[in-house]
């Protein structure tokens, strides 16, 4: 047994380049504790795996994942395309990272499911402070706000975990963690990005994990080629490279965009769903060109339809992106007929329970297959989900309905470790929305946001000038908005 071994540590790291003592390698030395008041977090709490002791490699051992001072950082490998699967072999069970956080620690929850970089900052004396808490840590107020800061930072010293005692992170061994000093001021324990060398810069960002709480992530500075193939980031995101996305309708305008955009982002397959075979459509048809794409009569009214596609596909689907809608003008006073209205409640809120029933139990099945395992089910909403539109009342509340449904169903799938994706968007430029006037979102656009949205992990997005003012509105002043609303 070596000596590192039989004393349980680690060795202490190099020093930094002004000389400075650099920061010991494990959170058992007495460096690490001697700081735990400026950031006194637990792994566990911090949504990192709690290693035994002596299972770290320092970052200056041979064999480590960072490269000395001076060296050139390690560039991420291309992810390889996993073999197919032996049927016979059992599906690994989807297991979480550490899920308990405090209320006030759901802050960090919020920022990172909209991909923004926030931490406490004290009103009375501008202190930043993390890990989140009641009071100030400096001035002990209580008037603390949550405010984006700088991401900048430096890497202080990092460790390879090659033990854990927690189940999620024992599957995915070696782990890397470090402690990294924020220019803004405190100093975090996080998870570390291959290409980070100690001693140098990094760029934080918060990001959910399969639990969907908050973790810190240190990033190399500029992106890479292959930096979304790291294990780090790839555990976090949903990116849609090597895994099969169904596209629920594919002959509206959203759907007809985001096939081209996922098989460019390197989706293996794109299966699409013909709500309406008897139509013709010259774009739907030019997808099926391609080998990756393969289409399906697929109407999420129609019960049956599902359960026949599901037959054929439903153990394959990685991501699920429900594109489907129906929208009609009008609100509740000039519907003299409501099978319209049904229509339209059909379609996003009970087409949307469909689809959960056929298709999500699967997805939580497959939620830890692999790099390729299920991973995320995207929803489309107007913004007017949240801020009903009277010109289009009833639309607006069969988005509102879809999206009160979405929100249960994000719970459902949490124990699983899939991810819901909102995503909201303003006025769309097709058909439907030809007298609106602009600005308008291309469907283009919307795909471009869904595919971001699948790499960077969120849970929540805002696609165009109209969804994005409203959201800061709804934020500021919802009755204002409610009576412009109302009179537009």
């Amino acid at each position: 047994m070596s000596t590192r071994q039989k004393t349980g540590r680690v060795r202490a790291g190099e020093s930094k380049p002004d000389g400075a003592a650099s920061v010991p390698q494990a959170a058992s030395n007495r460096g690490q504790a001697a700081r735990a008041r400026r950031a006194p977090q637990t792994s566990q709490a911090a949504g990192l795996p709690q290693a035994a002791m002596g299972s770290g490699r320092a970052a200056s051992d041979p064999g480590s994942a960072t490269s000395r001072e001076g060296a050139i950082p390690p560039t991420t490998p291309a992810l390889q395309r996993p073999p197919r699967k032996n049927p016979v072999d059992r599906t690994r069970q989807p297991t979480l990272p550490p899920g308990l956080r405090s209320r006030t620690a759901m802050g960090l929850a919020a920022a990172a499911a909209e991909g923004r970089f926030a931490l406490q900052r004290c009103a009375r004396c501008d202190t930043v402070q993390y890990p989140p808490r009641e009071v100030c840590v400096n001035c002990l107020s209580e008037h603390l706000h949550w405010r984006d800061i700088s991401p900048k930072g430096r890497l202080l010293v990092s460790t390879t975990l090659h033990h854990s005692n927690d189940p999620y992170f024992r599957e995915r061994l070696p782990w890397r963690t470090g402690t990294v000093q924020l220019d803004a001021g405190p100093m975090v324990v996080a998870h570390i990005h291959g290409e980070c060398a100690d001693g140098e810069a990094v760029r934080m960002a918060l990001k959910l994990d399969r639990a969907g709480q908050a973790v810190m992530v240190a990033l190399p500075p500029k992106p890479s080629e292959h930096m979304q193939d790291d294990k780090v980031i790839r555990e976090m995101s949903s990116d849609p490279k090597f895994r099969r996305v169904l596209v629920t309708d594919g002959k509206c305008a959203t759907g007809l965009a985001m096939v081209p955009a996922l098989l460019a982002a390197g989706a293996t397959q794109v299966f699409i769903g013909d709500p309406q075979p008897w139509r013709r459509s010259a774009a739907f048809e030019a997808l099926l060109a391609d080998s990756r794409v393969k289409a399906f009569d697929l109407d999420v009214t129609d019960g049956d339809s599902i359960l026949k596609v599901a037959g054929a596909i439903g153990g394959k689907v990685d991501i699920l992106v429900n594109t489907a809608d129906h929208e009609r003008d009008g609100g509740l006073m000039q519907f003299r007929d409501v099978n319209v209205a049904r229509d339209m409640f059909d379609v996003k809120c009970l087409g949307l329970m469909r689809l959960a029933q056929v298709f999500g139990g699967a997805m939580c099945g497959r939620a830890a297959d692999g790099v390729n395992s299920a991973v995320a089910w995207v929803n489309l909403f107007s913004i007017h989900a949240q801020a009903n539109l009277p010109a289009r009342g009833v639309w607006s509340a069969a988005h509102a309905g879809a999206l009160s449904m979405s929100q249960s169903l994000r719970s459902e799938f949490r124990p699983a470790g899939l991810r819901v994706v909102h995503v909201f968007h303003g006025p769309l430029d097709h058909e439907w929305e030809q007298r609106t006037p602009p600005p308008r979102v291309a469907p283009a656009a919307v795909a471009k946001a869904v595919v971001q949205a699948l790499r960077d992990g969120l849970e929540d997005i805002d696609v165009g000038d109209v969804a994005k003012e409203l959201r800061e509105r709804l934020a500021d002043n919802p009755k204002a908005l409610e009576r412009e609303l109302g009179v537009s």
